[in-house]
């Protein structure tokens, strides 16, 4: 095992026992004063969400919008990828910060407006990231990872356990999967957008407040984009690792 290998399996424990905690007192009354922010939010507003997640995730699974044209090849070492990674996050955090400054200036309308672009993006970012780490996203397995690496880092601290035993456990995971559409079909809609929505609805509420909308949704997008790439880099990082020690190429 090299220096650097090293080096990420202490990175990755330690992002497995934050991802592992326990919800706290904090998470309890947080997840209680979502509930309330939700209720006072417009019918219109759930509706976008729920539709731009249902949109996203059909794109996802089904369609080619996400896929570039010209597939990275497949990187020499860890290293390389994870350098690849950060390159990719530094781009879209920069692109996120942006359109969110650009919507959040406008008020209400284009606040709105923001949600199905930045999971456009968000998504764009996920696609872009497995090709640098020698995944073929043209294969339908490899779409689902990057739906469990979304859910992984908007999920709630009651979910993230069983998500991330899902994700540190790929190969397993994918052998209890159906096809496409009966996945399509069987999907927890209310579950998967109430989540998204918990995580990002107090700020993106600020966003839509004309003038002072434009610094928070910039703020906003580059914070979600940082997450984002967090948890997809630690993911891909994690199953590369396990694949080599399956191909018992990473020796202790």
């Amino acid at each position: 095992m090299s220096k650097y290998e090293r080096q990420v399996l202490a990175e990755l424990s330690h992002w497995e026992a934050e991802i592992n905690k326990n919800p706290s007192l904090w998470d309890r009354s947080a997840k209680k004063l979502q509930n309330r922010i939700n209720d006072l939010l417009p019918e219109k507003v759930h509706q976008m969400i729920t539709k731009s997640i249902k949109g996203m995730v059909h794109g996802t699974l089904i369609g080619s919008e996400y896929i570039s044209k010209k597939q990275p090849p497949a990187p020499l070492s860890l290293k390389e990828s994870d350098q690849a990674a950060d390159a990719l996050i530094t781009a879209y955090r920069r692109t996120a910060a942006v359109e969110g400054a650009g919507t959040g200036a406008a008020g209400f309308l284009l606040g709105l407006a923001d949600f199905p672009i930045l999971l456009g993006i968000k998504m764009k970012f996920l696609f872009d990231t497995a090709g640098v780490y020698g995944y073929d996203v043209k294969d339908y397995r490899e779409r689902l990872y990057i739906l469990y690496i979304f859910q992984l880092t908007y999920s709630s601290p009651f979910k993230r356990k069983e998500l991330f035993e899902k994700i540190a456990n790929w190969d397993r995971t994918i052998t209890d999967f159906p096809t496409e559409q009966q996945y399509l079909q069987n999907i927890d809609w209310q579950s998967l957008q109430q989540d998204y929505r918990d995580h990002i609805d107090l700020v993106k509420m600020l966003q839509m407040v004309p003038g002072f909308g434009a610094l928070v949704g910039a703020f906003a997008n580059f914070r979600f984009l940082d997450e984002l790439g967090k948890t997809a880099k630690n993911c891909f990082r994690l199953r590369t690792l396990n694949q080599l020690k399956q191909k018992g190429w990473l020796n202790e």
